[in-house]
């Protein structure tokens, strides 16, 4: 089925689980919607029950037919800190303490892009955008409170995976095309990064044999360009098919003059059943296999794991969401022999009910069943690494513009 060109060019780059946006104005040549949801639920997880922020955000889209089948379009979006994130810090001046209040920003860039889109040539795109591999796991990135920590899209322990454009990646272009039932998308993220190693850091695959006697900087890593790119087939009206890769490359030159590089590498595929928002049966699942792609809750690269999500729902007529999930993410042996035997396993069980008001209001209430295994012969990393993975249930409303 043909789709048209604004659905080719936006929808296929940025996927949002309901049609959220308000046109506000159009006239013959230029479009502007403005789209997002604001998101608040309580929330007890880790001991403590607060109040939380859904990733309530605003966005703006435009877009300018240019003649001929050509239209240039563009889309900015900030996160919104709905419920504020006030703290106390305390700090000594001329021999007392002083106490004051500090906040985070009420505002915080999730996505900004530029691009050109035609019917048959496809679109270009350039900024921060969702990477090729959201393609691939976006299926059952569709909880409001947990999900994605196990499909490698929010890599370096749930960030927003922009250092290696797998989820809202930094400095991306990205190409998108469609045939028939069968459509791609190509990227590079172009940037030039990098960071020290100092002794003792524990960076495993990072050595070039040599005994450092200080504390001192031992090498630079680089860790510049990345790739990605992937595939989505509409084999029915129903199932949907996916696969992609991404991979970059990190280089350490040490002192010494030696050079040992890595590469950060992840590939998968997922399926899809029906439609998360349209009535009667949801089911999704995708797999990947990495390697330092990913970071465990200390912090540290996984050389090696394999991770896994699903997300089961039904809707009702009366609006009536139940859904069930299952994640993991599994650090293979070589995790093990990096870091003292330590054992990293991800995994849990989510189950929610959604009550949809109407398109544009949900109601719902999401619990977390932990069941990761963070073995380690350090009594307190292995805490630490406990506290970040917990039980847990919230209850909250998100209101789609």
């Amino acid at each position: 089925m043909k789709k048209t060109l604004v659905a080719s060019a936006l929808a296929a780059v940025i996927f949002v689980p309901t049609a959220s946006a308000i046109e506000v104005y159009k006239d013959d040549k230029n479009a502007v919607e403005i789209g997002g949801w604001i998101d608040a639920r309580v929330i007890n997880t880790q001991g403590a029950t607060e109040v939380e922020n859904g990733s309530s955000r605003i966005n703006f889209g435009f877009t300018r037919d240019m003649g001929e089948g050509w239209k240039t379009f563009a889309k900015i979006e900030w996160g919104v800190n709905l419920v504020g994130n006030s703290s106390i810090t305390n700090s000594s001046n001329n021999g007392g303490n002083e106490f004051t209040s500090e906040s985070n920003d009420f505002l915080s860039t999730r996505l900004g892009y530029v691009g050109l889109a035609h019917d048959t040539y496809g679109s270009l795109t350039f900024g921060k955008q969702w990477g090729a591999w959201y393609d691939v796991v976006y299926n059952t990135n569709l909880v409001n409170t947990w999900d994605g920590n196990t499909s490698g899209t929010y890599t370096l322990n749930k960030a927003d995976g922009a250092i290696n454009g797998t989820g809202r990646g930094d400095k991306t272009v990205q190409y998108r095309n469609a045939f028939g039932d069968f459509s791609f998308a190509v990227q590079a993220q172009l940037k030039q990064d990098s960071f020290d190693l100092f002794e003792g850091d524990n960076f495993p695959g990072f050595s070039d044999g040599t005994a450092v006697p200080t504390q001192n900087k031992i090498a630079t890593v680089e860790y510049n360009n990345t790739y990605g790119a992937s595939a989505t087939y509409n084999v029915t009206e129903d199932l949907i098919l996916t696969a992609g890769a991404n991979v970059g490359e990190f280089e350490a030159t040490y002192l010494t003059g030696n050079t040992v590089s890595e590469t950060d590498l992840i590939f998968g595929a997922g399926a899809t059943w029906g439609e998360f928002n349209g009535k009667g049966f949801y089911g999704a699942v995708n797999v990947n296999k990495q390697e330092y792609h990913d970071t465990d809750n200390l912090n540290r690269y996984i050389p090696e794991a394999w991770g896994m999500e699903s997300l089961f729902s039904y809707k009702f007529d009366n609006g009536l969401r139940p859904l069930v999930g299952y994640n993991i993410l599994e650090a293979g042996d070589e995790y093990g022999n990096a870091y003292n035997g330590d054992v990293f396993k991800r995994q849990f069980l989510l189950v929610g009910l959604h009550y949809v008001w109407d398109d544009n209001t949900m109601l719902y209430l999401e619990g977390r069943k932990d069941f990761s295994d963070f073995t380690s012969s350090d009594k307190a990393q292995q805490a630490a690494m406990e506290f970040s993975e917990d039980d847990g249930i919230s209850i909250g409303i998100r209101y789609y513009m």
